[in-house]
Parts: structure tokens; C-alpha cells; sequence
């Protein structure tokens, strides 16, 4: 029996194991800037939707609960504009990274089949073409696919790692360029509402202005762990064409993958809820600017970075270099090449840490200059 795990990629955060490890040794403690994870208290609305639902003996279904599935219907169409859906076209799942990794392998995308991601990628999308033999292309131009049919091609808007968003004509000439070809698209909103310049909103690829108002060969994948402060509750959910909404559903119902009854009552109350997603927002911006000023005082360069949860930073030099010159520091953050040979150059910052490390890590920049 062969290993599944030789076809797949070595896990990429096992390589910053040592840098974390001479980051935590620092006096006064490490500034972890690098996998982003949330650190504010989860919305009381939602914990205490989850509370409310706790009583929950029976099995939960993988199709959800037409609650929490017209819940992000209505959350689309209220903070991005789209429509041209129901909830028909909408499936919860356990987060959004099992969701992306295993797409292919539940859409029967097989080995010799291409898949199109970014040049600079979430490394999911690379794992999930792995687990199925597919071909693979980094590009961020249809000219670089050539004559080649792609299976899948992957969006991300706003990126992770570099906070770049894709501007409509773009979206809109992927859109065009896909359905002509029988391409499905699949585009990775999980930031899209974690913007920071408000002359270049990010879009959903499910917006009229890109898709007519069609979902036809679109899915969208869509996380509360950033928005909402709930990555260790699991709620995302995929929305789009129907038709591919429910041969996932088939799929995913003989794997018994749902997501459970309490996790769903939650998703909806905070999909409903923009109070929360505001105040949030706040402290993120607060924290973004305070980093920011830092890094760029310190000589580096920062990219992009209009959207998500990180600056994308640079010093002009090997991304392991900046990595390792800032863990010196005490201050732990992700390099560029994780994402794909296009990050060599650059660095991941989160600015999901608290107010006082990140003030922490602004003083020790400011310290070496």
C-alpha cells in the first residue's frame, strides 16, 4: 500500500520550526506574526447562539440548515451585492481549508487533468492537486495557460499572502474566458471583508458585475475564522452553481462530512450580525497601521497589502534572510516562499496579534534601526 502523504508537498510550516524557536527565546517573549490566527474574543452573539443550540443529540446533515444556508445568501447579496443565488447554492463545511484540499479529489478531478492557481498561492491549493495527480500551473494570466483546457483554475481575492485585489475587468474576462472553455472557477473570497482601501474594494466573482448575475461554472469559498473570530468553531461554506453545489452535496453526504448542528446555528447568527465584523475590523485597522509604520521605518517595503489580514513585506533580500533577521528580534513571521517562487523575495506579516505585542513588535523594529 503506498503512503498518500509521499505525493503530497512536505508541510511547509515544519521549515519555521527553528526560527520559532529562537523568535520564543527572546527576553521578553515572541511576536507571533506568522500563521495569523485570531487572538480577540469570539462575538458574544454567536457564542451565545451556540449556547442556545448545545442540546443537540440528533446527527446534523452535510446539506445544513436552510437557517445558516440562507444566512450567507442574504450575507452575500447585503455586504457584496450578489445575486443570482438561493440557497440551493449554498453548502457549509467543516472550514474552508478541507473544503479547498479536497475539491478536486470530490469534483473527480484525476491525474493528467490541469489546475490553474496564482502565482503567489494559499499551498492548499497545491495539496489538493497533489492528492489527485493533477498537473499544475502558477499563473496570473489566461496567455500563460496557452491552448491548454484547465479542469480548475483557481482566484484569490484579496490574496493570501500579498492583500492584492483583483480588479473587476479581470474578474469579469476570467469569468468570460472559463465559460467559454467549460472551465470551472473557483474563486477563494475568505478576506473579502477585511479591506483597507476603500478606492479598491475587493468583489466576488458571484457579483452581476463579473458574472451577469449567472452563477453557472463559479463557486465561491468563504470563511467566518478571520471576520468573525471563529477558527476554532470550523464555519465556511462554499456557494455558487448549483449544479456543482449539489454533486459536491452528493459527494460529501456518503463521506458524512458536515458540519455540526450548534457550529451551523452559530454561522448563521454571524452572518447576520455586521456589529461585531465592524468593531473588528477597528482593531485590526488599528493594528495594521501601527505595523505597518514600523516595518516601513525599519527599511522595509510593503506590497499590495490593501485587503486580507497581512502586509507583504520586503527588505530586498532572500525571504529566509528577513525571516531569520526578525526572529532575532523575537518576531515570527512567514516567508514568502511558501506561496510559491514569486514570495522569495518577500515576507508574511499577520497583524492578528494582540495590542500589546504588536506594540511590542513596533518597539523592537523601531529599536533596530
Amino acid at each position: 500500500m503506498s503512503k498518500v502523504s509521499s505525493r503530497l508537498p512536505d508541510f511547509p510550516w515544519d521549515a519555521l520550526v527553528p526560527y520559532g524557536e529562537r523568535a520564543r527565546a527572546h527576553p521578553d517573549g515572541v511576536v507571533d506574526l506568522s500563521i495569523g490566527t485570531p487572538v480577540d474574543p469570539t462575538p458574544e452573539v454567536v457564542r451565545e447562539a451556540l449556547a442556545g443550540a448545545a442540546d443537540a443529540p440528533g446527527y446534523p446533515t452535510t446539506t445544513g440548515l436552510s437557517l445558516t444556508r440562507q444566512a450567507a445568501v442574504d450575507w452575500l447579496g447585503r455586504r457584496f451585492g450578489v445575486t443570482g443565488i438561493d440557497a440551493e447554492c449554498v453548502l457549509p463545511t467543516v472550514g474552508s481549508k478541507e473544503l479547498i484540499g479536497a475539491l478536486p479529489l470530490h469534483l473527480g478531478v484525476g491525474a493528467g487533468d490541469l489546475i490553474v492557481y496564482p502565482e503567489l498561492a494559499y499551498p492548499t491549493y497545491a495539496v489538493g492537486a497533489a492528492l489527485v495527480g493533477a498537473r499544475t500551473l502558477a499563473a496570473d494570466s489566461l496567455t500563460a495557460i496557452g491552448p491548454e483546457k484547465p479542469t480548475l483554475l483557481w482566484l484569490n481575492s484579496p490574496s493570501n499572502p500579498s492583500g492584492k485585489v483583483l480588479p473587476v475587468a479581470h474578474l469579469r474576462k476570467v469569468v468570460e474566458w472559463a465559460r467559454e472553455r467549460g472551465v470551472l472557477v473557483v474563486s477563494d473570497e475568505c478576506y473579502l471583508e477585511c479591506a483597507w482601501d476603500a478606492d479598491n474594494p475587493p468583489i466576488s466573482a458571484l457579483h452581476p458585475d463579473v458574472c451577469g448575475g449567472d452563477p453557472t461554472g463559479i463557486l465561491t469559498v468563504h470563511s467566518l475564522s478571520k471576520r468573525s473570530n471563529l477558527a476554532g468553531y470550523r464555519c465556511a461554506f462554499v456557494a455558487g452553481d448549483p449544479a456543482v453545489v449539489n454533486e459536491l452535496l452528493a459527494v460529501r453526504k456518503n463521506l458524512g462530512l458536515m458540519l455540526p448542528y450548534p457550529q451551523q446555528v452559530a454561522m448563521a447568527a454571524a452572518l447576520e450580525d455586521d456589529d461585531h465584523v465592524a468593531e473588528q475590523h477597528a482593531r485590526y485597522a488599528a493594528r495594521r497601521a501601527t505595523l505597518r509604520a514600523a516595518l516601513e521605518g525599519a527599511g522595509f517595503t510593503i506590497d499590495h497589502s490593501e485587503a486580507s489580514l497581512y502586509l507583504w513585506a520586503t527588505r530586498g533580500e532572500d525571504c529566509w534572510a528577513t525571516v531569520d533577521w526578525l526572529a532575532e528580534r523575537g518576531i515570527l513571521v512567514a516567508p514568502g516562499a511558501f506561496y510559491g517562487s514569486a514570495g522569495q523575495r518577500h515576507v508574511r506579516v499577520a497583524f492578528t496579534a494582540t495590542d500589546e505585542r504588536v506594540e511590542t513588535a513596533a518597539a523592537r523594529l523601531a529599536d533596530s534601526r
